[in-house]
């Protein structure tokens, strides 16, 4: 009997990641490309959606070749995408009419804050999200307000209009598949929670066709199969689409009521399932679809930091003090404290649950003696302190209580900040033995897509607890350390005017 391969897809920010795991859900092996970042003015962030479309083949070719498999050994890809960063392309060429604007350009600021004056209670309460730059609606409208004849053509039926899901399955399907599904819908500012669909009124305020955007299906279903001209000469089974955090939830197994994950990537992304009803934040924090299955949606509440990971990048690339993310564990265990420096990473603002889109980064504290080590700490300990305010508004808004945190991404491997996070929190941590969760997270969802999976807790009992960290530090060291955060995001706060 042949062995079942399944294949992982994470689209992610700075690179795409593609895992193929065996039938015991155990890595066989992963290939990982990282593409451009273009910043053609202070505030914009894009990239170009061909050069992501190559990136993605050839991280599963590298994924194949290790793994000593050819392309029709796999039994099915799942495929999950970087979320509010979106496009729009000419269907007859083919061709991107202008680059992938990226969920953190914050062009579309200005525009933001006249629509959540006008509007922005009826879109909260529609969509669950608050109304900012960082979603896709205002994007979109960018790029079509902004390309010479976008209008002529939207208008003649010949622009497609998607989130990075829409394109690479449009993509990998030879043009076949023009769709979305409610997870990333719900990142768009355009998905009605309650009727499940796009939402015409806001689209109407907005000023977006409906019939330029793409079907939503459920996440988990069999959509379709890859074209043999466009991907690897085969056809696959494409069973799973999801929105990157929703994957991450789904790969540490959150399935009940109450559990949290937290993913640390290029940003930070804290995840609670609340079951099949939306709960609506009062302090900050975006309601939203992690999954659907047989049209049966299940709800999260979300607390995003837009800098987490893109801060240890800058302390790398920008200001050049590490020479490696690798570096940083050491450098702050090498130091008791920060030495009264507090780092503010609001590079782009600040996300939930403070949604203040002219926060400016800041560093404040030093002094003669600040060394390259305080800083270096205090760029990891403003990632926990980020992590832990959404926590807390979490717990008023859900009114539950949340007992420990799971935890993936690239930053679980520093120990220091793993400790630190534990201490900041006053819970225990979990990091899985595997931690690349969103790409696992999606080929679960494709498994279950074709039916390898009867049930969630099939699923469940395949998740392995790698690492626990428990809290070390009293209730009013862990108070004092908070409110000196508080106190310095306040100065970084409505910086730009």
């Amino acid at each position: 009997m042949s062995k079942k391969y399944y294949l992982g897809i994470d689209q992610g920010t700075t690179g795409t990641t593609a895992i193929i795991f065996d039938e015991n859900w155990n890595i066989c092996s992963k290939g990982y490309t990282e593409h451009k970042q273009y910043y053609p003015q202070p505030g914009w962030v894009e990239h170009d959606p061909i050069e992501i479309w190559d990136k993605i083949k050839e991280s599963v070719s590298i994924a194949l070749h290790d793994a000593g498999l050819k392309a029709d050994e796999l039994r099915v890809i799942g495929l999950d995408n970087q979320g509010e960063t979106c496009m729009v392309w000419d269907k007859n060429s083919g061709k991107p009419i202008y680059n992938a604007i990226v969920w953190q350009d914050r062009r579309t600021a200005k525009q933001s804050d006249e629509l959540k004056e006008a509007y922005g209670d009826l879109i909260t309460e529609k969509t669950g999200t608050q109304v900012d730059a960082y979603f896709s609606a205002l994007k979109i409208k960018w790029i079509l307000d902004n390309v010479e004849d976008a209008w002529k053509k939207a208008d003649k039926g010949e622009l497609l209009v998607g989130t990075l899901d829409t394109w690479i399955l449009w993509k990998m399907t030879g043009g076949e598949l023009y769709m979305t599904d409610p997870s990333t819908a719900s990142r768009t500012m355009l998905f009605n929670l309650h009727t499940k669909q796009w939402d015409e009124e806001i689209l109407n305020i907005i000023g977006i066709p409906l019939s330029i955007l793409p079907v939503i299906n459920d996440t988990v279903m069999t959509f379709g199969y890859t074209s043999p001209d466009d991907f690897f000469d085969v056809k696959i089974p494409i069973a799973g689409s999801v929105v990157d955090q929703a994957s991450a939830l789904f790969g540490q197994v959150c399935f009940k009521e109450g559990s949290v994950k937290t993913t640390y990537g290029t940003g930070c992304f804290m995840l609670m399932n609340t079951g099949n009803k939306p709960i609506r934040s009062r302090n900050g924090l975006i309601t939203t679809v992690v999954w659907s299955k047989n049209k049966e949606i299940t709800y999260a509440l979300d607390g995003g930091v837009y800098i987490a990971g893109a801060a240890i990048q800058w302390l790398r690339d920008g200001i050049k003090i590490i020479d490696s993310p690798s570096d940083t564990e050491a450098m702050a265990i090498s130091v008791p404290d920060t030495g009264g420096v507090t780092f503010v990473p609001a590079f782009v603002g600040l996300a939930a649950p403070y949604w203040d889109q002219f926060a400016r980064g800041m560093m404040i504290g030093i002094t003669a003696g600040t060394t390259r080590e305080h800083i270096v700490r205090a760029t990891l300990e403003a990632i926990a302190f980020q992590v832990a305010e959404n926590l807390d508004v979490m717990r008023k808004d859900s009114g539950m209580d949340i007992d420990v945190m799971r935890v993936d991404g690239g930053a679980v491997v520093n120990q220091f900040l793993m400790q630190f996070q534990s201490d900041i929190l006053g819970i225990p941590i979990d990091v899985p033995v595997i931690n690349e969760t969103t790409a696992l997270g999606a080929a679960f969802l494709a498994a279950l897509g074709i039916g390898d999976f009867n049930t969630l807790d099939e699923i469940s009992d395949i998740w392995k607890l790698g690492k626990r960290y428990e809290p070390k530090i009293s209730e009013d060291e862990r108070h004092s350390l908070i409110e000196q955060w508080k106190r310095a995001v306040k100065r970084s706060q409505k910086w730009v005017e």
